[in-house]
């Protein structure tokens, strides 16, 4: 029916539908920021305003690292297409804040694959989505590697209880559906969208050695990033840690956060449950971790948010595509 339409009537309803990704982002933006139970707008504003923690230098300082945070995952966008097409900065960027607009509601910001896949032409269009899933997995392989590491000196240095055969007992699980997904993935009848387990190995080696170690270096640089912007403003919230018993708690508690499914939407929240029960065992008031966590939000997740509806906006679909 869609095709069927006349050409005015489609470009009515895609502007439509541009129109209601910017929307809701905003709508949703502004009532997770208003209507947080856990810490309310006027209490968090309250709080970070008091004493004058943050002047000019201080504030330009987190944007330029807020910047460099979303400028490696920039380049790392960039690198990674570039196994199949030349793209621009400028389009990786589009592309990227785009990405993060039109995924806002969506679990686990899935949405950024469809996002970004729409930016190609249809023929390449499923290798995109392979090349966001690696890039994905490349800042989830980098944070689980350090997160583990530091969740390891959290239970030994803390004394945290852990029920070790309840931890067994669900990687055993995990071990067995993964072997069982391989299994089927590996099967010559069995396929997703067309793959099978072999064509995403032989995908993945099609691509340049170089580019999977820029994407490895580029996901680390983003890592480092927003753990050390976490940790300047503990400084600035006067949380007396050095900079590596911080980076033990922090580490640990961007590994437990991002192993919970939730909606983008809902981060700030589920960061903040995980932050406030990881800090509370080096004994850190509440209210500082939660101010530290909804401001983490502002900077690197709802300035972009809105820089991105620009390019929701201006978004045309590529030529060649139908």
């Amino acid at each position: 029916m869609l095709l069927r339409l006349p050409y005015k009537t489609k470009q009515f309803f895609f502007v439509l539908i541009k129109l209601s990704i910017v929307v809701g982002a905003f709508y949703f933006i502004y009532t997770k920021l208003t209507e947080n139970k856990e810490l309310s707008f006027s209490e968090f504003w309250d709080f970070s305003t008091k004493n004058d923690r943050f002047s000019a230098k201080i504030i330009c300082f987190l944007l330029i690292l807020s910047s460099f945070n979303w400028f490696c995952e920039i380049v790392k966008w960039q690198n990674l297409v570039s196994a199949i097409k030349r793209i621009t900065l400028q389009n990786s960027l589009e592309q990227t804040l785009g990405g993060l607009t039109a995924s806002i509601i969506t679990p686990n910001r899935i949405g950024d694959y469809g996002a970004k896949a729409m930016y190609f032409e249809k023929p390449l269009r499923k290798r995109i989505l392979f090349l966001n899933l690696l890039g994905n997995l490349g800042q989830m392989g980098v944070t689980t590697l350090l997160g583990c590491a530091g969740l390891i000196v959290f239970i030994n240095r803390y004394d945290v209880s852990v029920d070790y055969y309840r931890i067994a007992r669900f990687l055993g699980i995990v071990v067995i559906v993964v072997c069982l997904i391989l299994f089927g993935l590996g099967h010559r009848h069995f396929r997703i969208k067309g793959y099978t387990l072999q064509n995403v190995l032989n995908h993945t080696k099609e691509i340049a050695l170089i580019i999977h170690l820029k994407t490895i270096l580029l996901s680390l640089l983003r890592f480092l990033t927003f753990s050390f912007q976490f940790f300047f403003l503990m400084t600035i919230f006067q949380i007396e840690l050095n900079y590596l018993d911080a980076m033990v708690l922090i580490t640990s508690m961007y590994f437990l956060a991002s192993i919970i499914p939730t909606i983008s939407i809902f981060d700030v929240i589920v960061k903040g449950s995980v932050a406030v029960f990881v800090f509370s065992y080096a004994n850190i008031d509440e209210l500082r971790i939660l101010s530290i966590i909804t401001l983490m939000w502002i900077l690197n997740f709802t300035i972009p948010s809105i820089l991105g509806s620009y390019y929701v906006l201006k978004f045309k679909l590529p030529k060649t595509s139908t």
